[in-house]
């Protein structure tokens, strides 16, 4: 008989651990085939969505782009109309008395923004569209209505289309006294 290959109890555990190994091999190597397939196709679904969101939020910037070029030129031509009204708006200005503000050095700056500015509409007989019109014309501060003169009351009066005489009788010098220094409490009792 002719001599076989594996003659001893060695080569026969040896070719026994190889066989095993070759086996495990297979069958680890097989699920990791469907893993990674697995994984492939969530990665494309997932490009896929992120490819359609992306042309979506395209598509809505383009949308937005479009309605903001047309509200810029709608407020182009308002600016112009509003430039070749601005000579007209120019002459009553200047026709109108002017309120002199309080300069003191240091009094001028009111912070970056805006900021700086007091609650004129916690005086009474302000409210927030009036507080609006008085920031528009210069006035800011507690400190600058408080440091207005009869004068000023009136020509204030006549550029806010108030009564002449209603800034002193609902006494907005002494209110703005109070709260600049912090008095709320009486400001409360005597104003209401």
């Amino acid at each position: 008989m002719q001599d076989l290959p594996f003659q001893t109890l060695t080569q026969w555990v040896a070719l026994a651990l190889t066989l095993i190994g070759g086996w495990f091999l297979g069958l680890g190597s097989a699920s990791a085939g469907k893993r990674w397939r697995e994984q492939f196709e969530d990665e494309e679904v997932a490009h896929a969505s992120y490819r359609h969101q992306a042309e979506l939020d395209l598509k809505e910037a383009n949308r937005r782009i479009r309605e903001l070029e047309a509200e810029c030129e709608t407020l182009r031509k308002q600016a112009e109309s509003a430039a070749a009204a601005a000579p007209v708006a120019a002459a009553a200005v200047a026709a109108a008395p002017a309120v002199a503000a309080d300069v003191e050095p240091g009094q001028g700056w009111r912070g970056w923004f805006g900021w700086g500015r007091d609650n004129l509409s916690r005086i009474k007989g302000v409210d927030p569209a009036r507080e609006k019109r008085l920031n528009e014309l210069g006035i800011k501060t507690y400190r600058e209505i408080e440091k207005m003169t009869p004068e000023d009351e009136g020509a204030l009066e006549q550029r806010l289309d108030m009564a002449k005489g209603a800034i002193a009788e609902q006494q907005w010098r002494e209110q703005a006294a109070l709260l600049r220094v912090g008095k709320e409490d009486e400001h409360s009792k005597r104003f209401g």
